[in-house]
């Protein structure tokens, strides 16, 4: 399968359709999960398009993986999660739900089950004051 950049994360890169921006450089940008597993659960989207890990430049991945340190890391600070949690889905059967390549840093809180993939859509009210506080960790 080849990369379709019509997906929602290309949409989103694009400018077409909002998010809640925690970061955006010349590599990727991070944005807040609208249906988060936990609270502060966040997305990195590389820019460079690639269908998943299993297609991207090894450049890509080289470029995108100290930000996904530095976020899971102001994530932590900003959340005051017990744990963070970095998750990144290949194909379908494994998970993975658009097909742009990206990373989950999700929050992991002591005592608090995670919830499901793409279940619940959090409230844009708190998903925008997470994502200023998690700019400002960073």
């Amino acid at each position: 399968m080849s990369y379709d950049p019509s997906n929602i994360f290309g949409k989103i890169l694009r400018g077409e359709i909002p998010a809640h921006k925690v970061h955006e450089d010349e590599v990727a940008l991070v944005m807040m999960d609208l249906f988060p597993q936990s609270r502060g659960h966040v997305l990195i989207v590389p820019k460079a398009p690639s269908r998943n890990l299993l297609d991207a430049q090894p450049a890509t991945l080289a470029a995108v993986i100290p930000l996904v340190q530095k976020v899971a890391n102001a994530v932590k600070t900003a959340t005051g999660a017990d744990g963070i949690r970095v998750a990144q889905f290949n194909e379908a059967p494994a998970g993975q739900t658009v097909f742009h390549l990206h990373f989950h840093v999700i929050p992991v809180y002591a005592g608090v089950p995670l919830g499901a993939h793409g279940g619940g859509k959090a409230d844009d009210g708190e998903l925008a004051a997470l994502a200023k506080d998690i700019a400002a960790a960073l």
